[in-house]
């Protein structure tokens, strides 16, 4: 697991160069990108989400694309569609901005459900189907799609159904007062993001998606980690619990946490610290418990207090 923790040290370390003070997020967006999964991002503008979703990209040497989600934009805008050549006298196809290896689909629920569901095909399978031809995306590939929580005039909310593919949502949240000051001082010049160059390349990336796989888990992690899932669903606050798919996001996630921190073996304490990221967008809250003021949140820390975390003897 050296290679996954020393991969993860460089594209951190040089993210940092341009974003100041957002650790433990960066720490989350790797997770999400070497288990092969995609991010929500759920914030108020000027966070600095675009510039993370960039300098991942330049870290990684590669090719980033944005779509600015706007409620007349098609699925053809986004996935590409076949166009007539009148010198060949046939149709060729044209690329959409969803062939790049990290897009970037900003304001995802200003744009229409249609437009929206044109992007579960590439999220779940990493492919596009246009005119009945499927075209395969280079990996490694990640979407990273953002939503104000603030502003709700003419926007389209995400599908319950929908939410439950993205592999983690979290926020970035304002920055300190100290890390805002060296803010400041890194933009005085230039944009510190155009100095990045690539530290990893695409395929050390994909190697490290392949050893996250390799990581042990013991059976006793990964009852703990069926226990918290299983919880959520017989939870009286809930209308809906953690699906399987939710069971197999916490599972993944918690390996790549345990990879990225040196570790061939998941602790119950890699499965905790991930849990809230990965389950929280899956549940959805009765209305008597949103009148009560609870929270997503709440409840998953709550089911996580509930349950005996398990104790490891003889880890490989």
């Amino acid at each position: 697991m050296t290679d996954v923790q020393g991969t993860a040290k460089k594209i951190i370390a040089n993210v940092e160069r341009a974003i100041v003070g957002k650790r433990q997020q960066l720490i989350l967006s790797l997770v999400a990108w070497f288990t092969e999964g995609h991010i929500l991002l759920e914030d108020v503008p000027g966070v600095a989400k675009t510039m993370l979703a960039r300098a991942l990209a330049r870290s990684v040497g590669c090719n980033f694309k944005r779509i600015q989600c706007t409620p007349d934009l098609l699925p053809s805008d986004v996935t590409g569609a076949s166009i007539f050549n009148q010198k060949t006298a046939e149709f060729e196809f044209r690329e959409g901005p969803i062939f790049a290896q990290i897009v970037l689909a900003d304001e995802v629920n200003r744009t229409t459900p249609r437009t929206q569901a044109s992007l579960l095909e590439a999220m779940a399978e990493s492919r596009v189907t246009v005119d009945g031809v499927t075209h395969e995306l280079s990996p490694p590939f990640l979407v990273i799609a953002t939503q104000n929580p603030i502003d709700h005039e003419g926007t389209f909310p995400l599908p319950e159904a929908q939410l439950d593919r993205f592999l983690m949502k979290f926020s970035l949240g304002y920055p300190s007062f100290e890390d805002e000051l060296k803010m400041l001082e890194m933009l005085q010049r230039s944009h510190p993001l155009n100095s990045l160059e690539p530290v990893v390349t695409a395929q050390e990336l994909v190697a490290c998606q392949k050893a996250v796989r390799e990581v042990h888990i013991d059976p006793k992690v990964r009852q703990y980690l069926m226990s918290i899932v299983h919880l959520t669903r017989d939870n009286e606050e809930l209308s809906l619990g953690g699906s399987p798919r939710a069971s197999i996001a916490l599972f993944r996630t918690a390996q790549a946490i345990a990879a990225i921190r040196g570790r061939n073996y998941v602790q119950p304490d890699d499965v905790k610290r991930i849990a809230p990221s990965v389950l929280t967008h899956r549940l959805i809250l009765k209305p008597e418990s949103r009148l009560r003021k609870v929270t997503a949140a709440q409840v998953v820390q709550d089911v996580i207090d509930e349950i005996a975390v398990p104790t490891l003897e003889n880890q490989p």
